[in-house]
């Protein structure tokens, strides 16, 4: 057995956490796969997984292999990039993150515009609102909204993206329209849970930056979860306009303290840094960017 080869089947176990899927997705049974794992495992002399009944866990030699061999794809991937960059043509498969409800309401009207246009790219995107780790996960690239962290990747802002602090009418009328920001104290504050800005809210305001702890009866890790809350009267929350700009025009919610500035975020294409930007990859950030820019009225 070339041990080269079973690379792709180990990482495709770890990603599927299954050798049942992972051979299905690699057109080969599970017992091909299991050999083929044994087989890396006795190469190696360690045990890389755990197999149970119900699941797989890596051991500490397999997650430092892993680790290893996605950094060693990276850099196969980086050699096919620098030959597909003389060749013109966007083509190949490309796995993509991005944020679920904006996923859904901004970008997957996009995607058959951009297929239609690059049709020898294979596209896998994934809609989840937790951050992942493209390195582990395999990835091409990530799309994120607000304060990013500090890190090797490379990070292009596609487009500005406003927040508002909002709240529908009828909430309102029963308790209240804060004028100042301390009057938020006295009010049922809903926090998004994944807000990469952290546990407090930044304000700009009369007095300059002013920041603001929301406390509240509910934190949702969905924005959508979130939204249909404040139009059923349940708080006050800071929403990004792309998804709350028709409840606005249409006054089911209500924007307050306009006194008050929140910062701007972006919406930002994270990818790792690379010596050359495989074709397809730039292919796509391009794509967005020309197309989100056309929007900017809800950013």
């Amino acid at each position: 057995m070339d041990n080269y080869t079973t690379i792709p089947v180990f990482t495709t176990v770890v990603e599927l956490g299954s050798f049942s899927e992972a051979g299905r997705k690699l057109g080969i049974n599970k017992s091909a796969v299991s050999k083929r794992i044994s087989a890396l495992e006795t190469h190696l002399g360690v045990k890389l997984i755990q197999r149970t009944t119900r699941k797989l866990r890596l051991t500490e030699a397999g997650e430092q292999y892993y680790s290893y061999v996605c950094r060693a794809q990276a850099l196969i991937q980086d050699g096919e990039a620098a030959i597909s960059s003389l060749q013109g043509s966007p083509k190949g498969h490309l796995k993509v993150s991005i944020p679920m409800v904006f996923g859904q309401r901004h970008i997957a009207p996009l995607l058959s515009g951009f297929l239609q246009r690059y049709p020898e790219i294979k596209l896998t995107l994934s809609l989840d609102d937790r951050v992942v780790d493209l390195y582990e996960e395999g990835l091409d690239m990530v799309l994120r909204i607000g304060a990013l962290a500090d890190s090797n990747l490379v990070a292009r802002k596609l487009s500005p993206c406003r927040s508002v602090l909002c709240a529908s009418p009828e909430y309102l009328a029963r308790h209240g329209i804060p004028s100042k920001l301390a009057d938020l104290k006295q009010h049922n504050c809903l926090y998004y849970s994944y807000f990469r800005a952290g546990t407090e809210w930044t304000f700009e305001g009369p007095q300059g930056t002013e920041r603001f702890k929301p406390e509240g009866n509910i934190q949702v890790n969905n924005s959508e979860v979130l939204k249909q809350l404040m139009l059923e009267h349940i708080g006050i929350g800071q929403m990004p306009l792309f998804l709350v700009e028709p409840e606005l025009a249409r006054g089911t919610l209500v924007p307050m303290l306009e006194d008050y500035t929140l910062p701007k975020h972006g919406i930002y294409a994270v990818y790792p840094e690379r010596a050359f930007m495989p074709a397809k990859l730039r292919a796509f950030i391009e794509y967005l960017e020309e197309k989100l820019s056309a929007k900017q009225h809800i950013w």
